[in-house]
C-alpha cells in the first residue's frame, strides 16, 4: 500500500484489549484515532498531527476541523492551554515593559485563569470567557474585571499573531460590571490641615505638602530630583516619573509649577534634613539626586509609602482609608471650591485635556457654574 502524502488522512481503531468486533469495533475497549501527515522535518522524521474520539464520525469531524486550522496556518498543539499562552505573552510579548508592569498583568489574570487556564487554547470559546468573567463579578470590582479581560485579549492576540489560534474569542465578549470599587476621596480643608500637622515629624512631611499644595502625581513626586526644584525662584519642574523609561503620564504632564510659600519652606527644611541623613549614613548612602528618599538615599517604594501615609492619616484623626494619590484629588477639589476654572485646574494637574478633569474628578468639582451670574450681578447691580 502506498504511503500517505502530505495532508492525507488516516483513521484507525486503537485497541486497549481484545477486539470483539473486528469490523465495526462496537463494544471494544479503545478509541478511534485520526492522523494527518505534514511531510518530513529537517531530521527526516515524518511530521504528524493526531486526533482521537469515541466514534469514527467524531474523528472525521475533528480531522475536518484540523484541516481548517492547518489551512489557516494555525499550528497549535492540543496541550497548549490558555495558561501557557498567557505565560508566553508575559515572557515574550511585552518587550521593554518594566518588571512591575509585567507582574501587575500577571496578578490581574490570576482570577480569570482560575476558571479557564487549563482549557486548550484551540478549544476556548467566547462562552468560556464570558462565564469566567461573569463569575468574577461577585467578588471583584468592575475595574479589576476590565483589566483581567484586557490582558486576556492581548495574550490571545499575541498567540493569534504567532499562528497558535485561529481567532481571538476574548475580543468577542463584552466586559461585565462587577462590584462597586471604593470611590476616590477628597480631604476637606480641616482634614488637610490636620494631615499636614500630623506629618510634621514624619519623613513624608515635605512629600505630603508638595502633593497636596501643587497636585503633582505620586509617581511624579517620587521621581522628582533636586535639579528640577528651584527654591530661590520657588518653582518645581515635573519632567519625569517612576514609569518605565521615566516618561510622564501625558505630554501635558511635563510642566513647571510655582510653589506655594508653605511648600518652599517645607522643602528647604527637608533638604537640610536630607543632608543630615546623608552624613549619618556615610558610605551606605546611595546618591541619586532624588528629593524624596529613604534614610540611605534609595527611592521610596510605593507599598511602603502607602503604609506610612496611612499611619499619618490615622494620627491626624481622619481614619486610615486614604492613599497618597488622593492628595491630588484633594488639590483639585480645593481649587474647584475656590472657583478656579476647570481649564486652569486641568493645566495645573497636567491632564491631557479638561474633559479628563471633569470626568475623573467630577465629584470634586463645583456642581454650579457661578461665574456668569457673578459678572452680571456686577454689571447690573
Amino acid at each position: 500500500m502506498a504511503r500517505r502524502g502530505y495532508g492525507e488522512d488516516g483513521i484507525y481503531f486503537d485497541h486497549t484489549a481484545d477486539c470483539r468486533d473486528s469490523t465495526y469495533h462496537r463494544g471494544c475497549a479503545g478509541r478511534w484515532r485520526g492522523v494527518v501527515s505534514l511531510g518530513f522535518g529537517p531530521d527526516g522524521q515524518r511530521i504528524r498531527k493526531k486526533v482521537s474520539g469515541k466514534t469514527r464520525t467524531e474523528v472525521k469531524d475533528k480531522l475536518r476541523e484540523l484541516h481548517g486550522e492547518l489551512d489557516a496556518g494555525v499550528r497549535t498543539a492540543r496541550g497548549y492551554t490558555v495558561e501557557r499562552a498567557v505565560a508566553d505573552w508575559l515572557t515574550d510579548g511585552l518587550p521593554d515593559r518594566a518588571r512591575k508592569t509585567i507582574d501587575a498583568n500577571r496578578d490581574s489574570l490570576r482570577p480569570v485563569l482560575a476558571y479557564i487556564g487549563n482549557i486548550p487554547l484551540r478549544d476556548l470559546t467566547a462562552h468560556d470567557v464570558r462565564t469566567a468573567l461573569s463569575r468574577m463579578t461577585a467578588t471583584h470590582a468592575t475595574r479589576t474585571i476590565q483589566k483581567a479581560h484586557n490582558c486576556l485579549t492581548r495574550a490571545i492576540r499575541d498567540a493569534e499573531a504567532r499562528d497558535l489560534v485561529r481567532r481571538n474569542v476574548s475580543a468577542l465578549v463584552d466586559t461585565p460590571h462587577g462590584k462597586e470599587g471604593r470611590p476616590s476621596q477628597s480631604l476637606t480643608l480641616e482634614q488637610a490641615a490636620a494631615l499636614l500637622q500630623a506629618a510634621e515629624e514624619s519623613r513624608l512631611h515635605a512629600y505630603i505638602c508638595l502633593c497636596l499644595l501643587t497636585g503633582v502625581r505620586s509617581e511624579e513626586a517620587r521621581a522628582l530630583t533636586w535639579q528640577h526644584v528651584d527654591l530661590d525662584a520657588g518653582t518645581v519642574s515635573v519632567w519625569r516619573s517612576v514609569r518605565a523609561h521615566g516618561d510622564t503620564k501625558t505630554e501635558r504632564s511635563r510642566r513647571t509649577l510655582k510653589l506655594p510659600a508653605a511648600a518652599v519652606r517645607t522643602l528647604r527644611a527637608h533638604k537640610q534634613q536630607q543632608a543630615q541623613d546623608r552624613a549619618n549614613a556615610g558610605p551606605l548612602w546611595k546618591e541619586q539626586g532624588l528629593v524624596f528618599t529613604t534614610s540611605v538615599g534609595t527611592p521610596l517604594e510605593s507599598h511602603n509609602l502607602r503604609r506610612d501615609f496611612r499611619k499619618i492619616a490615622r494620627a491626624a484623626g481622619i481614619g486610615e482609608r486614604w492613599v497618597p494619590k488622593e492628595l491630588r484629588t484633594s488639590f483639585v477639589s480645593m481649587m474647584s471650591h475656590q472657583g478656579v476654572p476647570v481649564e486652569e485646574i486641568s493645566r495645573l494637574a497636567g491632564h491631557s485635556n479638561s474633559r479628563t478633569t471633569e470626568v475623573i474628578y467630577r465629584k470634586e468639582l463645583r456642581p454650579v457654574i457661578t461665574t456668569g451670574a457673578e459678572v452680571m450681578d456686577q454689571i447690573f447691580h
